[in-house]
């Protein structure tokens, strides 16, 4: 059954609540970085490649509102550490003892992009650990490579000659046109403590590893508790013809479409996308 969602939605109260301080959590070779704010039944929530937790601030404070959010910035990525090992297998287990770090023994989780294919890989392994699942505009398949004209613009970037962050856009527009695309990517650009730019993704890991991130979820098991896949109907990231392998190992998966968005709904129809997140965690 596929649900468009169209109206009657009622957004969430958006008023901030202070995060609290970020922690570092031990566990294997990876420190993972997170942000948590709130109270109630655990929800953690996984951002997409080039990300970071910061992308879903606002909206952590608002699932905050109803739940204990924990943001994670995964390997590789925000203030995690690097590593050259890359894959959604590590990244799930990653998460698996994340969770076990914070005394969880089970939470809701919700990903977006290749974060939706991570959330799939925990939920696919570690069963038990997961109560309910959000998938956000991905499916558990392989995907042709998008990526590459991003991953040699980033390369290209002379970090050593730049000064100002507009000098950053400007060189980096030379590749990539569109300006809301440049402004996520640059997020990740950062000053050491000399003063001088560099990346705080692993851009070198991500590179090499790239194949890994667009391969499909490798599982045999099927996950029987509730499930929710949220698309917009401008992305072709999930297709009609997607609908039955997602079936095949989440039987029990919704298929939400939001008009009039693309891949980034969370950011063009926030209250919207709230709306539909809280009522499947509530139901």
């Amino acid at each position: 059954m596929e649900w468009c969602w169209t109206e009657g939605c009622s957004p969430a109260d958006l008023a901030p609540l202070v995060l609290n301080t970020a922690f570092v959590v031990k566990h294997g070779e990876m420190d993972l970085h997170y942000e948590s704010c709130g109270k109630g039944r655990p929800l953690i929530i996984l951002h997409g490649l080039f990300g970071t937790l910061e992308n879903w601030r606002t909206l952590s404070k608002t699932f905050g509102q109803s739940f204990q959010v924990f943001a994670v910035d995964q390997r590789n990525h925000g203030h995690s550490p690097h590593s050259t090992i890359f894959n959604y297998q590590v990244m799930a287990e990653d998460v698996w003892e994340f969770m076990q770090q914070r005394n969880l023994p089970s939470a809701y989780l919700l990903g977006h992009s290749m974060g939706g294919k991570v959330a799939m890989q925990v939920a696919t392994t570690y069963p038990e650990a997961v109560d309910k699942l959000i998938v956000v505009d991905i499916a558990p398949k392989g995907y042709p490579p998008e990526h590459n004209d991003i991953l040699d613009a980033l390369h290209a970037l002379d970090l050593r000659a730049l000064r100002t962050r507009q000098e950053a856009d400007a060189a980096l527009a030379r590749r990539i046109q569109e300006a809301s695309l440049r402004q996520f990517l640059l997020k990740n650009l950062e000053r050491d403590a000399s003063g001088a730019f560099r990346w705080r993704i692993n851009l070198e890991a991500l590179s090499a590893n790239y194949h890994e991130v667009l391969k499909g979820l490798e599982t045999d098991y099927v996950y029987g508790k509730p499930t929710l896949f949220i698309r917009g109907d401008r992305s072709g990231y999930i297709k009609e013809d997607d609908i039955t392998i997602i079936r095949a190992i989440f039987p029990h998966a919704l298929l939400v479409t939001i008009p009039g968005v693309g891949h980034w709904m969370h950011v063009e129809a926030p209250q919207v996308f709230v709306s539909i997140v809280l009522d499947f965690l509530r139901d």
